[in-house]
């Protein structure tokens, strides 16, 4: 059905619910298309809501078995059901039990939200509005119910019954008639939680299991669930939650609070992972692992997911959101704790260069484009959309910002506060944002700005320098550009921080200026600019100095300042500062890039910059981490310069300016890159901590680098490196070298690598993304070919963004051919899933959210593909709100 005329949904209108459900006791008979649910809700009018009000629960895809009120059947008309409800019109006003019993088909559910099947196994996913799909419910985050659950299963198909909080008892069943023996268990989740932490998991599996001893004694027991056969695999995982257990009471002072805490990691899901209270259940990409299927990548991102979802424990499950346009209440501020656990965990320098690159990538062009909203939005049409870069990596940031402004000791005494006077509500961004106010006695009223309005602001900095009067002024202006439904905006609260570096390192900040407070903030190196421009003078300044600014990449803003480029040689030379050293470097190649692609534009060659590559020699010869030093000599993505372009953007001008720089870097540092190489290989076994990762990061990049610039030379090492590699993330760096030439040796490589992995679910993912990102004119041929290779699944959410995800977001010139084929291709295959999974479907289509900013030729063939799809009568919810968007 078409949703044109659907209401949008609008924080303003938020009401209290007329009802609460205090308890839950569901009973739940597993069957592969005739799953039984039989729920007792036990409900008692709200005293914060409407009196005498009608109680709607919510449902989807239901059939409905028999109904009950206080255990009698009701009288005709009394309970109203329909697809989407059902109605109470005069319910009884004080506490009364309504029974319901449904069936679902788990099996033929493809959507992958409610009750479905992984495999074999059953599972669910009922964030943000899968519960529904089970039983009917007030299917909202500030309903908070404690819930019992027992489940029935066949003991030989479903051996392991798992659900939330704590095993109270299980046992066998007598022989049904069928001659099915059959078994149950019954779970008990003493803390009151939304219906969308609620999950179940049935099925026959592998497990590895392990204990934690919390800080107050309390002995956890700790279980991974996965498939036979793979148990080895999810050995670091379980080392991953152990240490972000240890962590988050050391870090923010949070225990563990249920007997058990299990994992479930299964194949077929639409999420990376969700945060269920006491059972985790996982995108088997998180967890499983081993040095010869995983790469170090892999590794860090279970590291980091693994803490997230245990991190929920008490930002999104203790303390949960009021509603879900407070969705960056729990995921913004878990992914701030995930990211410092891992800057903890690894180098702080290179993860946040990592988290940085992140933003930038996924999250930039979402404010840029027709999708941007609000981290915390004020209306939504499918809330299934909203679970994006902006509400989880900006909401990141805009907290990140707060503990600059308002000082460590602050921000740690306003999470306490938070912790200990919301703990078992549903909060809002206003509660928290409270607490920090009231620790630090700051206002923070304007800096609520970040989280009402959108958008990537402007900083544009401008500096002189009087040897005279040894004084050095900035001038610093803010703007932001309009967005939608958003014309003006307001100021934002923008913490800069800066340092000024002389030739030997970094000079001490001495300000004019008659507010000592001001003086005091911005000599500690953080100028707090919260109207659309000032100015700073430092004094006693004796030669010119470069300027330092962002330090730590301190808040989400675009900078545009004219570093000249003696002075961005400087910082990349001295700077203390390791992000703004590294953008330096960054800023310095996005300019040659840019000339480069104006000058093939033109039909001229781009002239080469010696100065440029002297100075990635220095850091190839003076780093101490081989971490660093490998981001430092990685150029921005194609992705990275259109985005700094802007406008009329040419995907093949792009890709050729950065091949061209990516040769010339090759060539001017083949003897440091040789060395390096030689200098790094592997001398021992696999290790997946920080500094063994590093190495082999910086020896891939310098193969990566050398095949680029002596690309006969390079691709001998590189099929060498592939033949003896022992790791995958050797053996993927090797492959991902050799395809950069068209021929032979790569689709010999191709064939070799699916041959030795194509038992490995996981690893084939990887086979099919490096195909979907060649950069050759046939890619899109290849790719369509593969939709039917026998390891290609559209049932699969993993496989379909491997091949297809990873063309429309990772390959920008064949996706953005001039043919227009790349968007044909995509939009076909948004309408085959639609009907079948809307989430994906709306992913991929997301793809498309910079079309506005390609030259005419492109920007009219993306137009016309997404009309294709808006013109369609029948579309879901998900697909209709992003297409809709992206016109409008």
């Amino acid at each position: 059905m078409r949703t044109d005329s659907a209401e949008p949904v609008r924080l303003k209108d938020y009401k209290a619910p007329d009802y609460l459900i205090d308890s839950v006791d569901l009973n739940v008979k597993l069957h592969p298309t005739a799953a039984r649910v039989v729920s007792r809700l036990s409900i008692r009018p709200n005293p914060n809501g409407r009196p005498d009000a009608a109680l709607i629960l919510d449902g989807d895809g239901l059939i409905v078995k028999s109904i009950a009120i206080d255990r009698a059947a009701p009288a005709d008309g009394v309970v109203v059901v329909s697809p989407q409800q059902l109605a109470l019109a005069n319910p009884p006003q004080r506490p009364f039990t309504l029974d319901v019993e449904t069936e679902v088909n788990p099996t033929a559910n493809s959507r992958l939200m409610g009750l479905f099947r992984s495999g074999s196994a059953y599972c669910t996913q009922c964030e943000p509005e899968g519960f529904r799909r089970i039983t009917f419910f007030l299917d909202r985050p500030d309903v908070l119910s404690v819930y019992t659950v027992r489940l029935e299963a066949s003991r030989a198909e479903a051996p392991l019954l798992l659900a939330n909080g704590n095993l109270v008892e299980a046992g066998e069943l007598a022989t049904g008639e069928d001659g099915v023996a059959r078994h149950y268990a019954v779970w008990h989740d003493p803390f009151p939680k939304p219906s969308y932490l609620f999950a179940l998991v049935g099925g026959d599996l592998g497990s590895i299991h392990d204990a934690f001893l919390t800080r107050s004694g309390r002995r956890v027991a700790l279980g991974i669930y996965v498939e036979h056969g793979k148990e080895p695999l999810a050995a670091y995982a379980m080392d991953s939650l152990k240490r972000a257990m240890a962590w988050d009471e050391t870090a923010f002072g949070r225990e563990y609070d249920l007997d058990v805490f299990n994992i479930v990691a299964v194949s077929d899901f639409n999420m990376g992972a969700m945060e269920n209270k006491g059972l985790n259940i996982f995108n088997d990409k998180y967890v499983l692992a081993s040095p010869a299927t995983a790469t170090d990548a892999d590794y860090a991102h279970i590291e980091a997911v693994i803490a997230h979802e245990y991190f929920h424990n008490w930002t999104g499950n203790r303390i949960t959101c009021r509603d879900w346009f407070q969705l960056c209440l729990k995921e913004g501020l878990t992914v701030f704790r995930d990211h410092e656990f891992s800057s903890d965990m690894r180098s702080r320098a290179v993860h946040r260069i990592a988290d940085v690159r992140a933003l930038r990538a996924a999250q930039f062009p979402e404010d840029a484009g027709p999708l941007a909203h609000n981290v915390r939005p004020e209306t939504y049409y499918e809330i299934n959309n909203f679970y994006t870069a902006t509400i989880y990596e900006k909401g990141a940031e805009v907290i990140r910002m707060l503990k600059v402004l308002i000082g460590a000791e602050s921000f740690s005494r306003g999470m306490d506060l938070y912790f200990e006077r919301y703990d078992g509500t549903a909060a809002t961004v206003e509660d928290f944002i409270s607490c920090f106010a009231e620790a630090s006695g700051r206002d923070l009223s304007d800096f609520f700005r970040w989280y009402r309005q959108s958008g990537t602001p402007l900083l544009e900095a401008a500096s002189s320098y009087d040897a005279s009067a040894g004084t050095f002024t900035l001038h610093l202006e803010q703007s932001s550009k309009p967005t939608p439904g958003q014309d003006h905006k307001e100021p934002f609260v923008i913490p800069v921080a800066l340092g000024l570096v002389g030739p030997d390192g970094d000079l001490p900040l001495k300000t004019e200026t008659d507010n000592a407070a001001s003086a005091r903030e911005i000599e500690s190196g953080v100028f707090v600019l919260s109207t659309p421009q000032r100015t700073i003078i430092f004094r006693d300044v004796e030669s010119r100095p470069a300027l330092s600014i962002l330090r730590g990449f301190s808040a989400p803003v675009r900078l545009d300042y004219a570093a000249s480029e003696a002075d961005l040689i400087r910082l990349i030379a001295r700077d203390s500062d390791s992000f703004t050293r590294w953008q330096a470097a960054q800023t310095y190649a996005s300019r040659l890039l840019t000339r480069a692609v104006a000058d093939i534009g033109a039909g001229k060659s781009p002239a080469e910059d010696y100065d440029f590559v002297d100075a990635l020699a220095s850091v190839l010869t003076e780093s101490a981490d081989p971490a660093y030093a490998a981001q430092m000599i990685t150029l921005p993505s194609e992705a990275d310069i259109a985005r700094d372009i802007g406008e009329n953007i040419d995907p093949d001008a792009i890709h050729a300016a950065r091949f061209g720089l990516r040769r010339a870097i090759g060539k001017g540092l083949s003897s440091h890159l040789h060395t390096v190489y030689a200098r790094l290989a592997p001398d021992g076994p696999y290790s997946p901590d920080a500094a063994a990762a590093g190495r082999r990061a910086l020896r891939n990049a310098a193969l990566d680098l050398l095949c680029a610039g002596e690309p006969e030379e390079g691709a001998a090492l590189a099929s060498r490196q592939f033949a003896s590699a022992d790791t995958m993330t050797d053996e993927i760096a090797a492959l991902g070298a050799l395809a950069q030439t068209p021929g032979e040796t790569r689709e010999a490589a191709l064939k070799t690598f699916y041959r030795r992995h194509a038992h490995d679910a996981l690893v084939v993912d990887k086979w099919f993304a490096l195909q979907a990102m060649l950069p050759d004119a046939d890619t899109l041929s290849r790719i369509k070919d593969l939709t039917g290779h026998p390891a290609f699944s559209f049932a699969n959410p993993n496989r379909v963004r491997s091949l297809v995800g990873a063309f429309a977001t990772g390959n920008l010139t064949r996706f953005n051919a001039a043919d227009g084929s790349g968007f044909d291709f995509v939009v076909e295959i948004v309408l085959c899933l639609d009907p079948k999974n809307p989430q994906v479907a709306a992913r991929l289509l997301s793809a498309f959210k910079s079309w506005r900013t390609l030259e005419p030729g492109r920007k009219a063939l993306a137009e016309a593909a997404l009309r294709r799809i808006a013109v369609r009568d029948v579309l879901s919810a998900d697909v209709r709100d992003i297409v809709d968007r992206s016109l409008g």
